[in-house]
């Protein structure tokens, strides 16, 4: 797969941009687990033309985890090019533009998923920011903005007229946010549109290797993109990689090693950021880690790991955890 002059492996399997969630450590662990491209937390154009601080820090980004991919959400033409032009200069692999983040304060505003009401200026502000800048451009999105408007299939075609270089497709509705199951038919329909000659990557529901074998032969998209099943599990792309490759999945990795993942995860955070901020930071992926599943009466044990401050009261509760039990 090639997205403008990046070279990327067959079955490309990249890590979605998640706001608070893939910042420069959690990338960088992900891809030497094996993501063949990362992307940073989705950037607001209009902060970033502000000079708002944090907004510039989501920017940094380091040769070891290329190819990486800044992404950027706005409303207008002028605010989206004049972020662009910031954005390149701070070298990313590709300049993502986000037309799918569902949640309110982004999508209610007109952008990200909002765009799907607004076709149009979708469309203007992609070709826009396309001749505005040299990195190669291109757009995540959802099937539309609700069931009765599932307009991704003409979409891709105008997308792609606009000269963006690749198409990552969530398969849902802005209205479905993050509920019910992903419907690949579209994204397989627009993958098998012979006008279509850009990668399409598709995202949605991604858990498992097996499943990522399933998307790529049954709708033959170039590149798998997961998201929410990285939470608390890095090591899933070491997993799909190695079932993508050989057919065979990966032996059991120990609860130990993948504590030890986890703990790494910690210091990678805190090292980052400070300890109280790294703490709050890692605290999701701790949650939604499946780890911890089968641990019998953790209830009270996991409420004590979220209300953790110090990486020593962590990892005084990860001495505790029965290994025996773990998911």
């Amino acid at each position: 797969m090639k997205i403008g002059n990046v070279e990327l492996p067959r079955e490309a399997v990249l890590l979605a941009p998640m706001e608070d969630v893939t910042d420069p450590a959690f990338r960088l662990m992900c891809k030497r687990f094996g993501a063949d491209m990362v992307y940073t937390e989705f950037v607001s154009a209009d902060a970033l033309i502000r000079s708002v601080t944090k907004t510039e820090q989501k920017l940094r980004i380091s040769d070891e985890e290329r190819p990486v991919a800044i992404q950027i959400y706005g409303r207008d033409v002028a605010t989206m090019v004049e972020a662009a032009r910031i954005v390149e200069q701070a070298r990313p692999d590709v300049l993502d533009l986000n037309f799918g983040c569902p949640v309110k304060r982004v999508a209610g505003k007109g952008a990200g998923a909002g765009m799907l009401q607004n076709i149009p200026l979708m469309l203007e502000i992609t070709r826009a920011v396309v001749d505005a800048v040299q990195v190669p451009v291109t757009v995540k999105t959802r099937l539309g903005w609700d069931e009765s408007h599932k307009v991704i299939v003409d979409l891709a075609e105008q997308l792609q007229d606009c000269g963006i270089q690749g198409l990552t497709i969530h398969g849902r509705t802005r209205a479905q946010m993050y509920t019910g199951e992903a419907d690949w038919t579209l994204i397989g329909e627009v993958k098998n549109n012979p006008r279509m000659h850009i990668p399409i990557i598709g995202n949605g529901d991604v858990t498992t290797a097996e499943r990522a074998r399933e998307c790529f032969d049954r709708y033959g998209v170039d590149g798998i993109m997961i998201g929410r099943a990285s939470f608390g599990r890095p090591w899933v792309f070491k997993e799909v990689k190695h079932y993508l490759t050989t057919g065979e999945l990966l032996p059991p990795l120990s609860a130990q090693w993948r504590l030890d993942v986890l703990r790494q995860q910690v210091e990678d955070s805190v090292r980052l950021l400070d300890e109280r901020r790294g703490i709050l930071h890692v605290r999701r992926h701790l949650a939604a880690s499946p780890l911890f599943k089968g641990i019998p009466n953790f209830r009270d044990t996991r409420i004590a790991m979220l209300r953790a401050e110090t990486k020593e009261e962590l990892y005084r509760i990860f001495e505790t955890l029965p290994l025996e039990s773990m998911g």
